[in-house]
């Protein structure tokens, strides 16, 4: 491995925490800060991918995602009134691995944190790099408490509005809104849901995923070109209004979104945001949502930070200089990652412009044989 003995993550996300594992078992001391005091995730669900379900194996921790998830191996496709349009296989990549599953982010997030904490990395919340000087060998960080540190590695994993790229790549492109926006909210499985199901209206798209034995979390993406700040009080009243005109079980999910599941909602704009290669200046590397921020049409958000992670620690432990080992890193990840941006882009063009849902499932079917191959 490229001689390094102490890295600093910046950032406690999905990134930063599979960075930090793959690094503890190769025997490199990791100190991980996050600006948050409590270091937790928010939101409803989170879907998992075959190639994801890939990565969580590699560190380590894919039979507790199974236990505490849902796995499945099918999809069915229906239009907004409920009826099928399509029914959908989903083989596993490996025989020892679901096709595909879901997990509470809140969950997943534990998860990470506590294969983190047990290997040994050092864990300080309500911190964030305010300054960054680098010399020959090490780079001097000043952290936001006005204490001071120096490491052989820099990994910014602090999301996609990072501050890590702000200081590092001052001059880099900001995230740009695709113009769809999204709802997310926990409900319970109605009687024999076990796999996803989307509902294709016009304009606006609906989407449940089982994330544990009892529950299940639906997203709707719809088109608003103006991007809204929306009060929280309001996204109940908005979220019903919304779902009306959509059949099969979702008039069940509809009327808890005033009542038992209003607190589980959660929205947000959909952007995206692919940093330039290089992805690293001197010692200092960008991983995750940091790099590459996309939107959740192909599920692969997560697995693309988790395989980050996955991926520093490889090239760390291939050797040479560290130029070239960061340069490897980004050599290895960019295609794939703006590959995942624009498919997903593509995605929501279609899904905005009412587009083939021919055309829409074929791209997501390529587009997931795609990233099924290895990384």
């Amino acid at each position: 491995m490229a001689t390094l003995s102490k890295v600093l993550i910046v950032g406690g996300s999905v990134a930063g925490m599979s960075c930090a594992i793959q690094l503890c078992k190769a025997g490199i001391a990791v100190d991980l800060i996050d600006i948050a005091s409590d270091w937790r995730s928010y939101g409803a669900g989170i879907t998992i991918t075959g190639p994801t379900l890939r990565a969580l194996k590699t560190l380590g921790v894919l039979e507790q995602v199974k236990a505490l998830g849902a796995v499945w191996n099918g999809a069915k496709v229906l239009d907004q009134a409920g009826d099928l349009l399509e029914e959908l296989s989903i083989p596993p990549l490996a025989p020892d691995l679901p096709g595909t599953g879901g997990i509470m982010r809140p969950v997943l997030h534990k998860i990470l944190a506590d294969k983190t904490l047990e290997l040994g990395a050092k864990v300080r919340l309500g911190l964030t790099v305010v300054g960054l000087k680098e010399r020959d060998d090490e780079v001097e960080v000043q952290l936001s408490d006005s204490s001071r540190g120096s490491y052989e590695l820099v990994i910014g994993a602090d999301g996609i509005f990072s501050s890590m790229r702000m200081l590092v790549f001052p001059e880099a492109p900001k995230p740009q809104f695709t113009g769809q926006v999204i709802y997310r909210i926990l409900a319970e499985r109605p009687a024999g849901f076990d796999r996803s199901h989307f509902f294709m209206g016009h304009g606006i798209k609906a989407g449940f995923n089982p994330v544990s034995p009892t529950h299940m979390y639906m997203f709707l993406l719809y088109a608003d070109p103006s991007n809204p700040r929306l009060d929280p009080k309001d996204m109940p009243q908005l979220l019903h209004q919304k779902m009306a005109g959509f059949g099969g079980f979702v008039p069940e999910v509809r009327e808890t979104v005033l009542t038992t599941n209003a607190h589980t909602i959660n929205y947000r704009a959909l952007d995206i945001h692919i940093l330039p290669r290089p992805w690293h200046r001197g010692r200092v590397l960008l991983i995750g949502d940091a790099a590459h921020s996309t939107t959740p049409h192909l599920a692969s958000g997560a697995g693309l930070a988790i395989e980050d992670g996955i991926v520093v620690a490889d090239e760390l432990n291939r050797g040479g200089e560290l130029d070239e080992v960061l340069s490897r890193f980004t050599e290895r990840r960019f295609e794939r990652c703006n590959y995942v941006v624009e498919n997903s882009v593509k995605l929501g063009q279609i899904e905005m412009n009412d587009g083939s849902t021919a055309e829409h499932g074929r791209l997501m079917t390529e587009s997931l044989a795609r990233l099924s191959q290895p990384i």
